[in-house]
Order: structure tokens, then C-alpha cells, then sequence
């Protein structure tokens, strides 16, 4: 009985049944849905981020310029290019990792709040470049977007965007889990001893702002086709930090910490925005009381892991030998 209520493949399968039938749960209410595949696509930008930031180390307060990024550059090559929304929305990724990687090869050589403070930079800049590039983005006025005929729906294009999250959510899953994720983790750690080890730190750094801004890049595109239009206001600095608490709050290193943290501050606002500074309040007093009593995230009370796991590393090192390895250690 334990054994089940702890099982995560039992959790995942529930999600996927409660996801699929929402719309119908709801009557189909595009308010709703439109919270669903909010949550779905921060959740899309907090995975990546925690990619960067969680497994790699690397404080990151520039998300959402790649998000607006994303948004953009769909809505140009889409709605001006006339290009069909399959080339669109990987284009957009694509593009992000473009800038990421001219951002990136400078930035490898900076640490802790030196890459934060180039990161905000980036963050600050894009949303001003966006407003005034008024020929190519439209200024103020921003860019209508028209969604494929086949999707033009918000029943539709809910479940669209439903099935590129899960599948955005397993690569990264692998990424974290392959031996990539083990080399980011290693960085984090100690880049010293990652170097000594033959891990191209610069090069891995590299690879980390790349995955994490397509990926970014990707959930943007997906916001500009779900509302069909792209103001330079969608994303401002604000989503930088929205997006950091979402990952310290969910649980650094974690995917599914990720997950939780941009479902829960995603449905904030649903409950709190009928009081003026209640949302905002909320979420800092949030991140306050994980950082101090719960530093490893809201994911660590949720049973994501198995029980047994935390009994195993309370163990002492030599509790987890073999007995024949303690007589060979004796016998040498």
C-alpha cells in the first residue's frame, strides 16, 4: 500500500487523465483552458531555466527576454513570412538559441552575481528593442497572429500545446538524467574539479544557455499563437524574476519542482488578483518561507521521490558495502 501511494508513474498517469478531460470538466470554458496552457507554458520556461540555473548553476535573470524572443520571432516569420506554424515555433527556438550563444561565449567567463547582472541586462534591453523597432515589430501596436486552420480552435490548440509540453518535459527529463545533465551537475558543483575531470566547462556552459533559451524560445512561440497577438509588454523583467521564484520555490535541480512551482504561481493570480498587492505579496512571502525552512523546494514534501530513498542516504557509507568487500578490505 505504501509502495503504491508513493508510485510516481501512478501520479503522471492521474495528471494525464485530469489533463485530457479539463477542458470537458469545464464546459470547455476558454478562461480555463487559457490557465492551463499559461501554467503549461511557464512551466515549459521554468523547466528550462532550472536546466540552467538549478542543474547548472548558472543565476539567469534574462529568461523572459527569450521569451519575448519566442513570441517575436513567431509572429514575424508566421504572420510577415507566411511561413505554416511547423517551421514557426522550432524557427523560434532556434532563433533564441542563436542569441543565447552571442550571450552565452561572453558570459561563460563570469560567475554568480557578475552573470546575473549580464543576464538582467539582456532581460532589460529586449523588451525596449521590441518597442522600438517599430518596422519590424510594430511598436506599440505589436503583431496580430492567425493560428492554423486545422487548430484554430482553443479546444484544439489546448490539446496542441498540451502534447508539445509533455514531450518538451521528457527531453528534458532525459537531458537532466544523460550524461550532459551529470557534467552540468558537476559544474555546478565545483568547475575546478569539473575542469580536472576533462569536462569543457566553457563549452558545457555554453550548451546549458543554448538548450535552455530554445526551449524558452519554444513556450514563447506557443503564447503568441494561443492569444494571437504579441504586445512588448507580454513579457517585461517581471517574468525574469516570476520565472526564478518559480524554480526556487518548486525546488532547484528538479524538473517537476519546476513543474509545481509554475502551476502554483501561475494560479495565484486566479485567486488573489481581486486585491490590489496581494499576488505579489504572496509569491515574496512564498520564496521567504522556502528559502528559510524548506530550501529544497516545495517538491521535497510532495513524495516525488521514493521513501526509501531518504532511509538510504542517512545510511553511513560502510552500511551500504557488501560484507565480502569489508573481508577483502580486511584481508588486504
Amino acid at each position: 500500500m505504501k509502495r503504491i501511494f508513493f508510485d510516481r508513474r501512478l501520479y503522471v498517469s492521474l495528471l494525464v487523465v485530469l489533463l485530457l478531460t479539463f477542458p470537458f470538466l469545464m464546459g470547455q470554458s476558454s478562461y480555463f483552458m487559457g490557465l492551463v496552457v499559461t501554467m503549461a507554458i511557464y512551466a515549459i520556461a521554468a523547466m528550462s531555466l532550472n536546466l540552467l540555473t538549478g542543474y547548472g548553476g548558472q543565476v539567469s535573470i534574462g529568461q523572459g527576454g527569450f521569451l519575448m524572443m519566442g513570441t517575436y520571432s513567431t509572429g514575424i516569420i508566421s504572420s510577415t513570412l507566411g511561413f505554416p506554424i511547423w517551421v514557426a515555433l522550432p524557427a523560434a527556438g532556434v532563433i533564441a538559441a542563436l542569441v543565447s550563444l552571442v550571450i552565452g561565449l561572453p558570459a561563460v567567463r563570469l560567475k554568480g552575481h557578475f552573470l546575473a547582472v549580464a543576464t538582467l541586462g539582456f532581460g532589460l534591453c529586449i523588451p525596449e528593442i521590441a518597442l522600438n523597432w517599430k518596422s519590424v515589430t510594430g511598436g506599440y501596436s505589436g503583431l496580430p497572429l492567425m493560428r492554423p486552420e486545422w487548430a484554430s480552435s482553443d479546444l484544439a490548440f489546448f490539446y496542441v500545446i498540451l502534447v508539445l509540453t509533455f514531450l518538451v518535459t521528457w527531453m528534458l527529463m532525459n537531458i537532466a538524467n544523460s550524461r550532459l545533465g551529470r557534467a552540468f551537475l558537476a559544474i555546478r558543483d565545483s568547475e575546478i574539479a569539473a575542469a580536472a575531470t576533462g569536462i569543457n566547462v566553457a563549452g558545457y556552459k555554453t550548451i546549458m544557455f543554448m538548450i535552455s533559451a530554445f526551449f524558452t524560445g519554444l513556450a514563447g512561440g506557443l503564447y503568441a499563437y494561443w492569444v494571437q497577438y504579441i504586445s512588448p509588454n507580454d513579457f517585461t523583467i517581471m517574468a525574469s524574476f516570476f520565472l526564478l521564484a518559480m524554480i526556487v520555490v518548486g525546488g532547484l535541480a528538479s524538473i517537476w519542482g519546476a513543474i509545481l512551482g509554475a502551476v502554483l504561481f501561475t494560479g495565484i493570480p486566479h485567486f488573489s488578483d481581486a486585491y490590489v498587492g496581494v499576488t505579489n505579496l504572496v509569491i515574496g512571502v512564498a520564496v521567504v518561507l522556502v528559502i528559510l525552512f524548506r530550501p529544497a523546494g516545495l517538491v521535497s514534501l510532495v513524495g516525488l521521490i521514493k521513501p526509501g530513498e531518504k532511509q538510504r542516504s542517512r545510511k553511513k557509507p560502510t552500511e551500504e558495502l557488501p560484507v565480502r568487500s569489508l573481508e577483502e578490505a580486511d584481508n588486504a
